[in-house]
């Protein structure tokens, strides 16, 4: 019992942190025409506005669209608030917020009743989503408006960010120097647009969301188009891979070593 109570208080606490945390991501919104975009923006420690400093663009899951500008911040945003890593690798993360009637990629699902999967169908062209068009805008503006290292881009994702990240780079090219999709997935005859930038895919290999085929496929798509990319495996991790993820050693060494 006595356990279980110590237990129970070190949860509460270490959630209750972490919420005080997150206020130091600030919230705004984006407005272009009649589309809002929630985003939180956590600026670096001791920001000073004559330094230049990379810029790491990361979108969440399905799950957590919405517009409180709050659930975004649910996986991921607690390695960006390390105290360690701010101070070790200074740089501008934005969060923005996926509406529950868009989504980051252009990709229709469909739910195979019989083997219990879902199929992914990536589009290989097409105009973006509002989602997408919108994360693109705001990118456009905050690289002009605030001291942004432009070599030093960078974009992540998991799940449905995953795939987004895929989509983002196939429309920018020239934009991002690294990106770290989790559980996510493309349209395989995209590859010769991401070779720009370089990968670290991650997956995991018992995932029942999103099938660690479209990980392995679009790691094979990259390297056969000349690209530069590293995929990680975890044989035993379901959807949930990020928590693997975020806890690889080289994470943000790997991230902040990329340059355009």
């Amino acid at each position: 019992m006595k356990f279980t109570v110590i237990s129970i208080l070190t949860i509460f606490f270490s959630s209750n942190v972490f919420s005080q945390d997150k206020l130091l991501f600030e919230r705004k919104i984006f407005i272009h025409k009649n589309d809002t975009l929630p985003y939180r923006i956590l600026m670096p420690l001791n920001y000073d506005p004559a330094k230049k400093y990379p810029l790491i663009l990361f979108l969440h899951g399905a799950g957590e669209r919405g517009n409180d500008n709050e659930a975004q911040l649910t996986h991921g945003a607690e390695l960006f608030l390390r105290d360690s890593l701010r101070k070790k690798y200074p740089a501008i993360v934005v969060f923005p917020q996926c509406s529950v009637n868009s989504y980051w990629s252009n990709v229709s699902i469909i739910n195979d009743s019989i083997q219990k999967t879902r199929i992914f169908k990536f589009e290989q062209s097409g105009k973006p989503t509002i989602a997408m068009k919108l994360v693109m805008r705001l990118m456009n503006i905050l690289t002009k408006t605030h001291s942004v290292q432009n070599k030093k881009i960078y974009v992540g994702g998991l799940s449905m960010g995953g795939m987004g990240s895929f989509e983002i780079v196939k429309r920018n090219p020239d934009l991002f120097a690294a990106a770290i999709p989790i559980c996510g997935g493309a349209n395989t005859s995209i590859a010769s647009k991401l070779i720009k930038t370089n990968w670290w895919l991650f997956h995991g290999e018992k995932d029942n969301v999103v099938d660690v085929k479209y990980s392995k496929d679009m790691a094979a798509a990259i390297k056969n188009a000349g690209g530069s990319l590293k995929l990680t495996l975890y044989p035993e991790a379901n959807h949930n891979s990020w928590d693997s993820a975020f806890a690889e050693n080289d994470f943000m060494k790997w991230l902040f070593s990329n340059s355009k």
